[in-house]
């Protein structure tokens, strides 16, 4: 399932990058359909079944040079990957290592060395996201603390 807002970019393209076990090809399209909320795309020399296959577990990739612009307080999803997380006393959190998708708002993963914490991808707790330094700022609600995090894993009263 594509993750972007306009499914119909794709049309718009003529190659992608497609990512198979790192390792980075780029693949001219030929065509570009929908199906239910999927969007199916046929590469230039990928004429059969047992091809296509090959790349059903690859990661699609939109050139950065043919990305739609973003607007104010906007950014990709990939440029979050591997951002520092802070809290807004400074506190380093940890890293930015997933991007969850719920009906209602993203929830960010942000791993550090004990375990993770779950941060939603609201106004409320994301101050800041600084895309050319890797920087994020984050105030966590009330028990939203990777201490607390850490004494329900191991049992404790939270």
């Amino acid at each position: 399932m594509p993750s972007t807002f306009d499914n119909t970019r794709f049309q718009l393209l003529d190659e992608v990058e497609v990512v198979i076990r790192d390792i980075s090809h780029i693949l001219r399209i030929e065509r570009v359909w929908y199906h239910k909320q999927f969007v199916i795309l046929k590469f230039d020399g990928i004429d059969s079944m047992t091809a296509a296959e090959k790349l059903k577990t690859a990661v699609i990739r939109i050139p950065e040079e043919k990305a739609l612009p973003l607007g104010l307080d906007e950014y990709y999803l990939r440029d979050l990957y591997g951002m520092t997380v802070l809290t807004e006393t400074g506190e380093v959190l940890g890293e930015l290592t997933s991007v969850i998708e719920t009906g209602a708002n993203d929830v960010y993963a942000v791993r550090y060395e004990d375990g993770e914490i779950l941060i939603p991808a609201v106004k409320q707790c994301i101050l800041d996201v600084n895309v050319s330094e890797k920087k994020m700022t984050v105030r966590l609600l009330k028990g939203m603390t990777p201490d607390r995090a850490k004494r329900l894993r191991e049992g404790g009263i939270p």
